[in-house]
């Protein structure tokens, strides 16, 4: 399976920190600041053009940012920039909103899948953290998904999980999420998506009961999905686990 050039463009402070987060040699990274498309939104429009006229058609560009009004509005140059060809995926940081209940936005036709983090955990699992730390977690938390998106992808992931799984899921307007997880919360609205990859490391003091009991509680949400599942010791791991889950749905 061939490698695939991945492009992560943050917009805004909190997109910006995700893309800083992400630790893949040899990728293509870009940070927007809004004071600077303030500032001068002519030169704005020329260094996007500039900078993309030299994207390769094969690559897989990443959009992130937080969906407020400025953030929106630099999208939408954004958009009319970005080459047809590649893969467009966005993921958007929109706490405490479940996108998947809203319609959907006229920037998501644009994109092949918009992923979106409502900073559910982040929030759940610290009550008392406020939005700005919750921010602060799920920044860090999300670069080092993507980081470790890559790897699997670059590796072939698991088993029987590869780049050609990853372009069946995300390709066709969807609506999804992308969640790196060390637990699982099953309160979460699982079940509401209709197909997806979910791969399970467990590292080698692990029992794989473990890992077997939470891939039965993920079946009892999803037997009814499409869902590609990987399961695999790692190296490295330790007595740790790791589940990254890839779920998406038409909007």
């Amino acid at each position: 399976m061939p490698s695939f050039p991945h492009i992560f463009i943050g917009i805004g402070s909190n997109g910006n920190r995700v893309v800083q987060n992400i630790n893949i040699e040899k990728i293509s990274k870009l940070s927007i600041n809004p004071s600077y498309y303030l500032l001068g939104k002519f030169p704005f429009r020329q260094k996007l053009r500039d900078l993309f006229q030299k994207v390769p058609n094969d690559a897989i560009l990443w959009v992130v940012f937080e969906n407020k009004p400025i953030n929106l509005e630099i999208l939408s140059v954004l958009l009319e920039y970005l080459p047809e060809n590649p893969l467009k995926l966005a993921y958007v940081l929109s706490p405490e909103k479940e996108l998947i209940h809203d319609q959907k936005p006229p920037w998501a036709q644009e994109f092949d899948t918009v992923f979106y983090d409502s900073l559910w955990e982040s929030l759940h699992d610290y009550r008392d953290a406020s939005l700005e730390m919750a921010f602060q977690m799920a920044t860090q938390n999300i670069g080092t998904m993507f980081t470790r998106l890559h790897y699997y992808l670059e590796n072939q992931m698991l088993v029987n999980v590869d780049y050609a799984d990853f372009f069946n899921m995300v390709r066709g307007n969807n609506i999804g999420i992308l969640r790196l997880l060390s637990k699982v919360n099953f309160e979460w609205h699982w079940g509401v998506w209709d197909k997806g990859l979910i791969n399970i490391l467990v590292g080698e003091n692990v029992p794989l009961s473990d890992a077997h009991r939470i891939l039965s509680n993920f079946q009892k949400f999803l037997k009814e999905k499409d869902i590609i599942w990987g399961i695999k010791m790692e190296e490295g791991l330790n007595d740790h686990i790791e589940i990254l889950s890839l779920l998406v749905k038409r909007w």
